[in-house]
């Protein structure tokens, strides 16, 4: 089945509010193998939403919208599906009951939250657990259209815990199902000139789509169908020829973040992490907190900005620094190895480089940035020579990192 997101509110199209909604949305509809084609951010105009909700009624199976049910003036997508849907608004007893739940005795019940009690005539209504705005669900002549509240939260907690369910019963038997491999030390231009007849002669069930970031390129495989036990076939078939045509450079079935990635390579081998950081200011650090579970694995980071901190904290030798400064293979190796030492871990990652805008040499560049990882005895080092711009720099060092030290601990293993 098709789908179709819209998100209202003049605020989305303003860039006051991020649209977070539709990658939610689209996520969780992917996994129940419904395909979203069109994502579209409207304002609070009632014709407008009108002429989006027809056009999006005309060419997929379902529309989901967030956005304009709370009680101010500008909140008008309620109206604008009544005349739609040529019906009315009528009180709910059991919304205005959760409504006043909601609000407790914190708010006072007012002509205004009150309002939010009022619903179209010819729909089932959801109730809203977690906030004062229902859902909608409509269905006409085989197509539904489901309005939700804005607020992340509230619409995480409808669409799970009533939409999903529902949406489930309506799209069975299809089936989309994805297998990623990140590509690393070759361009997409030049992946795509190798994969070209590879892709040409896929079948029609599969999909290859290109999804390039900074310091590597990820492929996803789509398979879209009805036999769940075909597409796993096909796709594992089509993964090994893939594997095969880019050799080494690939890395199977990644499908979640680089920092994640790796965290469940250091966790299933049992081993222990660090960090030493100059001109990527902890964002190395960051990155690997920012995923749940990492205290089983990552002990901590030292962010030596100052040689000072390189001497007094990690135990750079002075000689090195004044020999060879900062930026260099020796510092980038001696930080790494006595952050290892220093926190106790089996496995570092450390950086020192020129992160941008100013601060570079004829000899050091902007953009120079030196890594070094470390796994038990084996120190590795590269030296990152491109300027993009100080975060782009920084971003594609942190990922080149977590590369290097992935393939550190995948050498000789067929997993981590």
């Amino acid at each position: 089945m098709r789908a179709q997101i819209i998100t209202i509110g003049d605020e989305l199209l303003i860039g006051q509010v991020v649209d977070t909604n539709s990658a939610w949305i689209g996520m969780r509809l992917n996994e129940i193998g419904i395909d979203v084609v069109k994502i579209l951010s409207i304002s609070d105009n009632h014709h407008q939403i009108i002429d989006t909700i027809s056009d999006a009624m005309d060419s997929v199976d379902i529309v989901l919208i967030t956005g304009g049910l709370g009680p101010t003036k500008d909140d008008i997508t309620l109206n604008a599906l009544c005349e739609y849907f040529d019906t009315h608004l009528v009180l709910s007893e059991d919304v205005l009951l959760n409504i006043k739940r909601v609000l407790g005795d914190r708010i006072s019940l007012n002509p205004l939250n009150q309002s939010q009690a009022m619903v179209p005539n010819d729909c089932e209504v959801l109730n809203n657990r977690v906030g004062t705005a229902p859902a909608t669900w409509f269905e006409r002549n085989g197509k539904y259209l489901i309005s939700m509240p804005g607020v992340p939260q509230e619409m995480k907690v409808i669409m799970s815990e009533e939409i999903l369910p529902r949406l489930v019963k309506v799209s069975s038997n299809n089936y989309i199902i994805h297998r990623n491999f990140l590509v690393t030390n070759i361009p997409e231009s030049f992946i795509a000139q190798q994969l070209e007849s590879w892709e040409s002669a896929l079948p029609e069930c599969l999909k290859l789509a290109y999804l390039p970031s900074l310091g590597y390129v990820k492929l996803r495989l789509t398979a879209h169908g009805t036999d769940e036990g075909l597409l796993n076939k096909t796709l594992r078939q089509y993964g090994r020829e893939l594997q095969n045509l880019l050799g080494s450079n690939v890395i199977d079935n990644i499908d979640v973040s680089l920092e994640e990635y790796l965290g469940n390579c250091i966790n299933h081998l049992g081993l222990t992490l660090s960090t030493a950081e100059s001109c990527t200011g902890g964002n190395i650090a960051s990155r690997i907190t920012s995923v749940a579970g990492c205290s089983h694995y990552y002990k901590g980071s030292v962010v030596a900005y100052s040689n000072e901190v390189k001497m007094n904290v990690l135990k750079v030798a002075p000689v090195i620094l004044e020999k060879y400064g900062a930026v260099s293979e020796q510092t980038v190796i001696a930080m790494v190895e006595n952050v290892k030492e220093l926190l106790g871990t089996n496995c570092a990652i450390a950086t020192s480089g020129i992160a941008g805008p100013d601060g570079g040499t004829l000899e050091k560049p902007v953009g120079t940035i030196w890594i070094a990882v470390s796994y038990n005895d084996v120190t590795r080092t590269f030296k990152q020579e491109i300027n993009r711009g100080r975060e782009i720099n920084v971003e594609r060092a942190v990922n080149a990192a977590f590369l290097m030290l992935i393939n550190m601990l995948q050498a000789g293993k067929t997993v981590c």
